[in-house]
């Protein structure tokens, strides 16, 4: 039994998984491993990356915040998802996962939803939400393609983060924003620290800071070690 399921691993899904687990809510991911932006040759228009960045690193990197924020992660391909209370993830391999709340983010897989959900057809099905993610069953949120967003890896990774911040409004998780603040910026004002924050000292940040660039330093020493994929329909010829 899980605070929050998150079906689909991809930008949308694992930066919602990141947002979910660090406000402290029990979540799983399940990824069936399948992210269009695998396929991509070299990812640009990426803030933060002015030479662009490879997108498969990219994506383990996202992965590898989900893991530091103490998220769960699971491959698998979730084929029936079940408006209980709670919600039940079935899987192709007969597993079961239960959720207070779930989001998913699967591009424009549909077919696993439960009937309550609207759906839209243009040209490929987009799930209809509010304008925070929110579908028409009460803790079921959408985010990324599959809500409509454009095909951007940006958007989409935004989105994800803003659904599941809406979730947590919801959920009546205490949540502010993701400042880690230098030492005194809230107390030394009289101020309570605000859910979601910390306060660390000069010592503390320098560590961080080190430690941040060793990791980058690390995974951009060398090429991405896996293949270069294409389309699905590419690889039969």
């Amino acid at each position: 039994m899980h605070d929050v399921l998150i079906i689909g691993g991809g930008v949308a899904g694992l930066s919602a998984a990141t947002f979910t687990a660090r406000a402290g809510l029990d979540t799983l991911v399940l990824d069936a491993g399948d992210s269009i932006l695998r396929r991509n040759a070299h990812l640009e228009n990426y803030p933060g990356f002015p030479a662009g960045v490879n997108a498969r690193l990219l994506l383990d990197l996202f992965a590898e915040g989900t893991d530091r924020a103490g998220c769960e992660r699971r491959e698998a391909e979730v084929t029936r998802l079940r408006a209980d209370d709670p919600f039940v993830a079935e899987t192709a391999g007969d597993e079961q996962y239960r959720a207070d709340r779930v989001i998913v983010a699967t591009k424009n897989a549909v077919d696993y939803l439960p009937e309550a959900v609207s759906v839209v057809d243009r040209g490929k099905p987009f799930v209809e939400t509010d304008e925070r993610g929110r579908t028409d069953v009460s803790g079921l949120y959408a985010a990324g393609r599959l809500a409509g967003k454009p095909h951007q890896a940006i958007v989409n990774a935004g989105h994800g983060a803003e659904v599941a911040v809406t979730l947590l409004e919801d959920a009546d998780q205490p949540f502010y924003h993701d400042w880690v603040a230098p030492e005194g910026y809230f107390t030394d004002r009289g101020r309570d620290l605000p859910p979601g924050c910390e306060e660390i000292d000069d010592e503390e940040r320098r560590r961080r800071e080190d430690s941040a660039r060793a990791l980058l330093r690390e995974r951009f020493a060398e090429p991405h070690p896996s293949d270069q994929p294409t389309h699905p329909s590419l690889d039969d010829e």
